[in-house]
């Protein structure tokens, strides 16, 4: 269906396998390899994701997937499709929203969509219909004859989602969505993702927030230096990878280390970071008795669960926006 126009309006073709299938997939610049021999499907309606840090592969493996780069080795199959014999096929059918919004400041909202409707030879009578349903799907209806220049970040996000929605592709390809956005922004922006699940659009996202991930994808990879370092649903990765808490100490400059020496051994791992050391464990409770019969007194202590961020430093042993 269309999104926010009701049933009937959007035709997702039905596939009996993967829509995304890689297999032993590289990419490589010159010498540098930035995508590393990687396996993995993605399976019609759901939202998939790549987690990882910049430089992780993440864009590299999306832009293979949009057939805008071409595959250097392995296999990649995209709607059932080889992106190098059926590119323009395969475009046809996906929406795409880059990482850098790139619209036309000086034009309106409504023109933007317009022209971008026009890549695709719509014609303008339909071009329009879909404006409209696009707008109230973006709650830009209100907005339709400003300028992009003045309009906020969360704003410009929604008109580059709804301009990718333009073909009413059957799958969504978004790169960063919500980097450079505020909490409310980021919140409201879930909300229209979660809509386009709920209408049977498939989607592929790059992150780096690990909450997000957590909140939007059905499953997901985490990818370190081109490869892929685990795969599954987030609550999968969580229980598999990781303890159940997070025992998090911090201390004044200067004393982390030394308490760290201390804590050596403590919970079943400790990471260190240049405000805190984190104590992963089954029992934050008795993890923090031992602390302080090890005589260690932080300013502060807290207690949450694991997440993928957790995950991937128990993994990788490196922050997700490193």
């Amino acid at each position: 269906m269309a999104p926010g126009v009701g049933p009937g309006a959007y035709t997702i073709v039905r596939m009996d396998g993967a829509l995304v299938e890689a297999k032993g997939l590289v990419k490589r610049f010159g010498d540098f390899v930035a995508v590393d021999g990687i396996d993995f499907e993605v399976r019609q309606g759901e939202v998939f994701g790549f987690l990882g840090p910049n430089g992780a592969g993440k864009s590299s493996t999306m832009k293979m997937i949009g057939t805008v780069s071409p595959v250097t080795e392995g296999k990649l199959t995209v709607l059932g499709l080889d992106p190098a014999a059926d590119g323009r096929a395969i475009r046809a059918r996906l929406g795409v929203v880059p990482q850098e919004d790139s619209l036309d400041m000086e034009l309106t909202v409504e023109e933007n969509l317009m022209i971008y409707g026009r890549y695709f030879d719509l014609p303008r009578a339909e071009v329009r219909r879909r404006i409209d349903e696009l707008l109230e799907f973006a709650k830009l209806t209100e907005r339709r004859k400003s300028k992009v220049d003045p309009l906020s970040g969360g704003m410009k996000r929604r008109l580059t989602i709804a301009r990718g929605l333009i073909n009413r592709p059957e799958m969504l390809i978004l790169d960063e969505p919500t980097t450079g956005l505020d909490p409310q922004a980021r919140h409201i922006l879930w909300d229209r993702l979660y809509r386009l699940k709920q209408e049977g659009v498939t989607l592929i996202i790059t992150t780096h927030y690990m909450d997000e991930a957590e909140q939007l994808c059905d499953r997901l990879v985490i990818m370190d230096r081109g490869r892929i370092v685990a795969e599954g649903t987030p609550r999968y990765l969580i229980d598999h990878h990781t303890s159940r808490e997070v025992l998090e100490l911090r201390f004044a400059p200067g004393r982390g280390d030394p308490a760290a020496a201390r804590l050596e051994g403590t919970g079943d791992r400790m990471e260190v970071l240049p405000d805190r050391i984190l104590l992963s464990t089954d029992d934050a409770d008795a993890t923090m008795r031992q602390v302080t019969d090890l005589g260690v007194e932080p300013e502060m202590s807290l207690v949450r669960r694991s997440t993928l961020e957790d995950v991937f430093l128990t993994l990788t042993g490196r922050t997700l926006i490193d």
